[in-house]
C-alpha cells in the first residue's frame, strides 16, 4: 500500500470539502474513496463532512480523499481501516469477498432490485456487518446502495445472443459466476480499471449502474446502457475502531449523529438518482434500452441461481436467516 504522506499533495485539490476553518479543529482524520466526487456516494462522503463538522461543533475535520487519491482501491480499505494506515473509508463493499462472504451478499442477482428491497436487505444483515466489523477493528458507520446494476456495451445487451461470448466487467464473484452461466465472458476488475481496459479494448462491456457509468463518462467509450436491475450492491463508511473508541462520549455522538443523518440523506436520494442519470446519459449521445422481455431477465436470472446457491452454502445458518429476514421486511 502506498504511504499517505507520499500522496497528500497529490490528493490536494480535494483536500478539504467544505470545511472553511477545519485548521481549528482538534481531531483531523482523512477518509478514501475509490469513486469521483460526482457519484452519489463521492457527495455523500462531502454531505458527511459538513454534518460532522456542525455536529462536533468544529472540533472534528474531515479531509476527503476522493477518485482513489490515497492510491488505496476499495478491497485494500478494509485493512488499511483495520490497521489504523487510514481513519475512515468509503468502500465498495463486493471487493472483500476474501474477508467474509457476508460483504458480497447485495450484489447477490436479483435478490434485491428496488431501493425499499435493498434497505430491506441491508437492514436484515447489518447486526451482522457490525459484528464483523468489531471483530476486525473496525465501526461501521453508514452504508448506501448505488443504483441498479445494467450493462453498459457497444450494442443492446438484451438477450442471451447479445451477451454470448461478450468480455464484460463484473465487480464480484457473483456476477462473474452469473454472467459465465450466461454465456458471456466475464472479467472481474475493480473499479479503476475499468476505463484503462475499456480505452485498451480488453473489454466490450461493463456490469455497473447508470450512476457508475456517467460519472466516469462511459459514453466516451460505449454506446447503449441495457436495464436489467441486475443488483443494488452496497459501498459503506466504516472507521478504525481504536479512533473511534479513544473519543469521549459527545465526540462519539457527533460522530454517530452525522452518520445517521448522511444515511438516510444517501437512501433518501437514490429514487430519483436513475432518472437524472438517464437524463445525463442521453443527453450524451447514449441509448438507454429499457423493457427488456421476461424471458430474458428469467434466463439470466437462472444463470443467476448458482452464486445464490454458492452464497448460501459459504455462509450456511447465518445467510439463511439473513436471507429470512430480508423476505419478511419486503413482503416476500
Amino acid at each position: 500500500m502506498q504511504s499517505i504522506v507520499k500522496t497528500f499533495i497529490a490528493a490536494g485539490a480535494v483536500a478539504a470539502l467544505g470545511l472553511s476553518g477545519a485548521n481549528a479543529a482538534d481531531i483531523k482524520w482523512d477518509l478514501a474513496n475509490e469513486y469521483q466526487a460526482s457519484s452519489l456516494h463521492g457527495q455523500g462522503d462531502a454531505y458527511f463532512a459538513k454534518k460532522l463538522k456542525e455536529t462536533s461543533g468544529g472540533k472534528i475535520a474531515l479531509t476527503l480523499h476522493l477518485g482513489g487519491a490515497l492510491g488505496y482501491k476499495s478491497k485494500d480499505h478494509f485493512d488499511a481501516v483495520g490497521d489504523g494506515a487510514i481513519q475512515l473509508a468509503d468502500s465498495y463493499t463486493g471487493a472483500w469477498q476474501g474477508f467474509d462472504p457476508i460483504f458480497t451478499m447485495p450484489a447477490l442477482p436479483f435478490l434485491a432490485a428496488t431501493v425499499e428491497e435493498a434497505y430491506a436487505l441491508y437492514q436484515a444483515a447489518k447486526p451482522h456487518y457490525n459484528e464483523v466489523f468489531a471483530k476486525n477493528n473496525q465501526k461501521l458507520l453508514y452504508a448506501t446502495a448505488w443504483p441498479p446494476s445494467g450493462m453498459w456495451g457497444k450494442k443492446p445487451l438484451d438477450s442471451d445472443g447479445a451477451i454470448k461470448n461478450l468480455r464484460i466487467r463484473t465487480y464480484d464473484p457473483n456476477g462473474t459466476k452469473t454472467l459465465k452461466a450466461a454465456g458471456a465472458a466475464p472479467i472481474q476488475l475493480s473499479w479503476a480499471d475499468v476505463v484503462p481496459q475499456l480505452s485498451t479494448g480488453g473489454i466490450d462491456a461493463v456490469l455497473t449502474s447508470a450512476e457508475g457509468g456517467v460519472n466516469a463518462k462511459f459514453w466516451e467509450h460505449l454506446s447503449h446502457f441495457t436495464e436489467i436491475n441486475y443488483a443494488m450492491p452496497l459501498s459503506m463508511v466504516h472507521m478504525n475502531k481504536d479512533t473511534y473508541d479513544g473519543l469521549s462520549a459527545d465526540m462519539k455522538k457527533a460522530v454517530d449523529d452525522a452518520a445517521a443523518a448522511t444515511e438516510k440523506f444517501n437512501w433518501d436520494g437514490l429514487s430519483n438518482r436513475r432518472a437524472n442519470n438517464y437524463k445525463t446519459m442521453k443527453s450524451n449521445g447514449m441509448t438507454v434500452v429499457t423493457g427488456v422481455s421476461r424471458g430474458y431477465l428469467n434466463y439470466l436470472s437462472n444463470a443467476g441461481e448458482t452464486a445464490l446457491n454458492d452464497w448460501l452454502a459459504k455462509m450456511g445458518d447465518r445467510g439463511k436467516k439473513i436471507i429470512a429476514d430480508y423476505k419478511k421486511r419486503a413482503g416476500k
